[in-house]
């Protein structure tokens, strides 16, 4: 008994999908029906052939200190006014490539006021502040790829 296949086209856009958005793996399922496109890393130039090692090679310079992993309170994330993301998908913080963005930084919003859209599966979802205050920070670009709980900005 074969399973029923997925139509190409489908499977298609799931590879444009992680191209346009950086993803390295999608799942769809329908019914019984599942399907998973992965895509593995480039790999890396300096994999593929070895760096040619210097003649003379200078002494090792002190390394500068590296700063301090963040503080729990610096961490986006963790803030209590984080706005995270609710999906998978490419950030777009004005209604057109044109208009104004939905919100500034310093900006007053209030409660269900959309502050940005998240494109997935070519659906332009509304993500509204669930809480009223001033925009803190935003965190994410226009037409960046976001994942699932990344913080994309900061209510206070």
């Amino acid at each position: 008994m074969s399973s029923p296949s997925f139509d190409p086209s489908t499977i298609r856009e799931l590879a444009i999908i992680l191209n346009d958005t950086g993803l390295s793996e999608i799942e769809i399922a329908e019914g019984d029906r599942r399907i998973r496109i992965r895509r593995d890393p480039p790999a890396l130039l300096s994999q593929l052939s070895p760096a040619p090692l210097p003649v003379a090679a200078p002494p090792p310079a002190a390394a500068p200190p590296s700063p301090p992993p963040p503080a729990p309170d610096e961490d986006p994330a963790r803030h209590p006014g984080a706005v995270l993301s609710p999906m998978v998908g490419i950030v777009y913080l004005s209604p057109e490539p044109e208009a104004p963005p939905f919100v500034t930084v310093g900006q007053q919003v209030s409660v269900g006021q959309t502050l940005l859209l998240i494109e997935a599966m070519k659906t332009f979802n509304q993500i509204k502040a669930n809480k009223a205050g001033t925009v803190r920070r935003i965190l994410v670009s226009s037409g960046a790829p976001v994942e699932f709980g990344e913080p994309l900005m900061i209510i206070d």
